[in-house]
């Protein structure tokens, strides 16, 4: 009941409407790595609400795994939520089938001190999981700057075995310029969720 798998997708653009009255248009649904990004008029960087970004494409770095993840920050309350979203392109390299994925989240003080952690549940056999689950972290607002959001994806193998598929980091320590711009605009946006794609970094 709980497992969604993405039959395929397809950009319609709303400017082949028909002004008036109404129309019908068949639409041939794609997998997900056959839409280049240069069909997609929509930055995900726009897209600031989870339902709507997860039907957004994502960045398409030549196929390299990417997460989808919201955050939002309570200047008042001190909660700091990390929604994460959705993953795509997710390969099991030692197999040939769609990896058992997880989320480990840690949240880092200014010296790399582990503060806090927590994880997703396992998305079996999907190469572009669903996760859409919500961490909260308790940060003052003056730690805002000085802390550091980590979020590795893993395939588990076995029951003892697990492979890191890739890694960002957000905050003090960004792990590269889209990150670092994501942690800034939350920050702006005074309590709002902003969604952002993050191409993954290897381990």
């Amino acid at each position: 009941m709980t497992r969604e798998r993405m039959m395929g997708e397809k950009l319609f653009h709303l400017s082949h409407l028909h002004p008036e009255g109404e129309m019908k248009v068949t639409l041939v649904l794609e997998p997900r790595s056959n839409i280049s990004s240069g069909e997609s008029p929509l930055s995900p960087s726009a897209v600031s609400h989870s339902d709507s970004a997860s039907s957004t494409q994502s960045l398409s770095h030549g196929g390299a795994p990417e997460l989808l993840v919201g955050l939002a920050y309570n200047a008042t309350t001190g909660r700091l939520s990390v929604e994460m979203i959705k993953g795509s392109h997710f390969r099991n390299l030692a197999v040939n089938r769609a990896p058992d994925t997880y989320g480990k989240l840690f949240l880092l003080n200014s010296v790399g001190q582990e503060m806090s952690r927590c994880k997703t549940s396992i998305r079996r056999g999907q190469p572009n999981p669903v996760y859409k689950e919500t961490f909260v972290f308790q940060v003052a607002l003056f730690q805002l700057s000085d802390v550091t959001l980590m979020i590795s994806v893993y395939n588990r193998r076995t029951m003892k075995r697990k492979e890191m598929i890739g890694w960002i980091a957000l905050g003090q320590n960004s792990s590269g310029e889209e990150e670092q711009d994501h942690w800034e605009e939350m920050k702006e946006t005074k309590g709002q969720q902003i969604c952002r794609w993050h191409t993954l970094l290897e381990s």
